[in-house]
Formats: structure tokens, C-alpha cells, sequence
């Protein structure tokens, strides 16, 4: 072989090697973006109400949130079991109750039960999120028939201790942790 030949044949083996690399550090770098992108935490839904949504009842909730240690296999933890809150007016006049389901009765006997559209952590340590719910079909009674959303907002404390809950010799306590929170209900015209 004629050192022409040989110094051809070495281009175009390192022309194709760098070529190949070339590709393949692209599509490594492809692969590992995608993962990236698969892998990122999704941003919680918007607790925005819709356009044209209107004010029907302001609350305020003051209560407790229930929690309840469970035992699973990714170990001990606290769940929610639901609300024990009374709904106060603006005056402070208890105007009805709101508990799990989550489900809010007012004394007139209108209630409705709403189910999650978005959420967004409070500005609050140690609160639980604010959220925005719809009105599950066919839950609307009385004068919370024209109801469409529930938004909970301006929450102080209810989130679930840090303590308390670390074995399966803990499953089955349960915990009130006190809470307050703004409750808006809202008809969609």
C-alpha cells in the first residue's frame, strides 16, 4: 500500500469516526434532554378562575384539618382524612360547616362538594396549599345550587406535623392540626 493510500484511507477512517461521534454525541444529548424534560417536576395547575366567574359567598374556615398515620410500603406517613371547620361571615357568625368530602353545608341546608382543579403552596410556612376546585356535578343544592368553583386562599396553619408518624407501630393515630382559610364560591356568570 502506497503511503498516498494509506494517508487517504486514515482521513476517511478518521472523517467517519469523527462523523460518527458527531452523531452520536447529538443524539446522546437529545436522549438526556428528553429525559430531562420527561422528568421535571410539572408546575401545579393555576388556582385562576375562569373568565367571567362571579363572587357568590365569602367564608371564612376555621377548624382543624384530621390526619390519620398510615403504614405503606414507601413506610409511615400522615394522610388527610378531611376538614372539621365551621364557616364563619364577615361578622364572625357561624353560617355553616365544611368537612371531608371536601363538602361545605351551610345552615340554610345549601351544600355542595367540590374536586380538585389546581393548587399552589401558601405563602405560609406550615399552611396548606391554596386550591381552586370545581363543584362535582350533581353536589349543588339549595343556595349553593349556582355554585361552579370553591377557591381556597389567605391559609394559616392545617399542614400535616413532621413528627409523630416514623413507624408502622404509629399506624392508626390520628392528629387535629387547627387551621384557618378564606373560602370563595363562585357561579360561572
Amino acid at each position: 500500500m502506497s503511503a498516498l493510500e494509506l494517508s487517504l484511507m486514515l482521513r476517511v477512517q478518521v472523517f467517519c469516526y469523527t462523523r460518527a461521534m458527531r452523531g452520536l454525541g447529538i443524539s446522546l444529548i437529545a436522549v438526556v434532554a428528553c429525559a430531562l424534560a420527561v422528568n421535571a417536576q410539572q408546575p401545579a395547575a393555576s388556582i385562576d378562575l375562569p373568565e367571567g366567574a362571579r363572587t357568590l359567598l365569602h367564608a371564612k374556615g376555621d377548624g382543624v384539618q384530621i390526619y390519620s398515620c398510615t403504614d405503606s410500603a414507601a413506610g409511615a406517613k400522615w394522610t388527610l382524612k378531611g376538614p372539621d371547620a365551621k364557616l364563619l361571615d364577615d361578622s364572625g357568625k357561624a353560617i355553616g360547616t365544611h368537612f371531608a368530602g371536601p363538602t361545605w353545608k351551610l345552615n340554610d341546608g345549601g351544600q355542595v362538594q367540590g374536586e380538585l382543579l389546581g393548587n399552589k403552596p401558601s405563602p405560609e410556612a406550615g399552611s396548606i396549599p391554596w386550591l381552586l376546585l370545581r363543584a362535582k356535578a350533581g353536589t349543588a343544592t339549595g343556595s349553593l345550587a349556582a355554585v361552579s368553583f370553591i377557591r381556597r386562599t389567605e391559609t394559616h396553619g392545617g399542614a400535616a406535623p413532621g413528627t409523630g408518624c416514623q413507624t408502622s407501630q404509629d399506624a392508626g393515630k390520628t392528629v387535629q392540626v387547627p387551621y384557618a382559610a378564606t373560602y370563595t364560591f363562585y357561579t360561572e356568570k
